[in-house]
């Protein structure tokens, strides 16, 4: 099986266990029922927004669906250099989760990598709950938030309401970034 019926599997029987219909968890999530059924089938790979509003829903941690196993730590989480936990969401962007195996996380810490756009590529948007903070590492970032397109150098940050609808384009070459997704409070 691979990554992404791996997660699929972990969602539909978090589902079933919490008693709560497709339609249920896809109107919570945000998610329209045709997308999430084709997520909890593994026949679609996950926007990172949809799969973070599901692991919401569903009332795991990101990790819990990513990994199948809960994150254990306390204390602290120390994260060598290239060794966080990857997975790519969609072909254009890789994750490197930086604190998957820590417990009870009030933030999500990622280094992201979006490839090169194809000129006149167009993304669709995607929101999510929280708030974010995204600081350009390396190459040349744009990012439309909220209709607004805001470009980013290396050394450049933005800090937005996760809500407004986001998509991410690398400029000039691939783009890396921090990205801490901060989480609603319950």
């Amino acid at each position: 099986m691979n990554q992404i019926q791996l997660i699929a599997l972990r969602i539909a029987d978090l589902r079933d266990i919490s008693g709560m219909t497709a339609q249920e968890v896809a109107e919570k999530s945000g998610v329209p029922v045709e997308d999430y059924i084709a997520y909890e089938s593994g026949e679609k790979d996950f926007s990172f927004s949809h799969l973070f509003n599901i692991a919401e829903t569903l009332g795991v941690d990101i990790s819990d669906l990513l990994t199948g196993e809960s994150p254990r730590l306390r204390g602290y989480v120390l994260t060598r250099s290239g060794k966080g936990l990857a997975f790519d969401r969609r072909k254009q962007y890789h994750y490197q989760h930086l604190a998957y195996n820590f417990a009870n996380k009030l933030a999500e810490p990622f280094i992201v990598t979006v490839e090169q756009d194809a000129p006149g590529t167009v993304k669709q948007a995607h929101s999510h709950e929280g708030q974010e903070f995204d600081y350009v590492l390396e190459g040349y970032l744009k990012i439309v938030l909220g209709g607004n397109e805001l470009l980013l150098s290396p050394g450049d940050s933005v800090y937005y309401d996760s809500s407004l609808p986001h998509a991410m384009y690398a400029m000039e070459g691939d783009c890396k970034f921090i990205a801490v997704v901060v989480k609603e409070n319950d």
